[in-house]
């Protein structure tokens, strides 16, 4: 069974969700034989010195008790999950386009996940700016890419269409938040949802 996950990687819930993705497939091993992350961006208009993340959740959701326990939720989430999420350090917002030109040229070489885990761990866990070409290039070797060659394509257009193409496919698709699941292109799963209901949706496509 092949999982297509769409995902944009400064959305809190996609870290989640992925986490929750590698806990089913321990429970179902063998089950998956790909996954696949494709991009989504929750604010293409992000500028690439990008944004205060502070200010801009400030701007956008106030400071209500909404807000806060959904954001207590997250921590306890991803506590269970082995997540330390860190919502209080001074940290920008990138523009993800780079990031999911990288997770695209990982493909090739099987990183995806890696590059995934390292891009949100870094946002998530260590307030780092993920726009930051040097630490694209970081998480990319450190998933056992090329960073020579990744941080030459970083420098052109290379796959800047077609990313945004693949964005602009999901939103026609229909696709309004993610982390989206995509069992074999024959059934889907919307939110970060726990192990349980994507091991459910494995099992009841496995089934029919």
């Amino acid at each position: 069974m092949d999982i297509d996950v769409v995902i944009d990687v400064v959305c809190p819930w996609c870290f989640v969700g992925k986490r929750q993705l590698d806990r089913a497939q321990s429970m179902r091993p063998g089950t998956v034989e790909n996954v696949r992350y494709r991009p989504y961006q929750l604010s293409p208009e992000t500028p690439a010195e990008g944004v205060d993340r502070n200010a801009y959740y400030a701007k956008k959701f106030g400071n209500s008790p909404q807000f806060q326990a959904a954001r207590q939720h997250l921590r306890d989430m991803g506590s269970d999950l082995g997540i330390n999420f860190d919502f209080e350090s001074e940290c920008r917002i990138a523009n993800t386009l780079d990031a999911h030109r990288l997770l695209r040229w990982a493909v090739g070489v099987g990183a995806q996940g890696a590059v995934a885990e390292g891009l949100m761990r870094r946002y998530f866990e260590e307030s780092k700016f993920i726009g930051d070409h040097a630490l694209l290039r970081e998480v990319a070797e450190e998933a056992g890419m090329d960073g020579a060659l990744v941080a030459d394509l970083l420098t052109g257009d290379a796959d800047i269409v077609t990313v945004r193409q693949d964005i602009d496919g999901a939103r026609r698709m229909g696709v309004q938040g993610v982390p989206l699941y995509i069992f074999d292109g024959k059934s889907a799963l919307s939110g970060a949802q726990g192990a349980d209901a994507i091991v459910a949706a494995i099992d009841k496509l496995k089934a029919a």
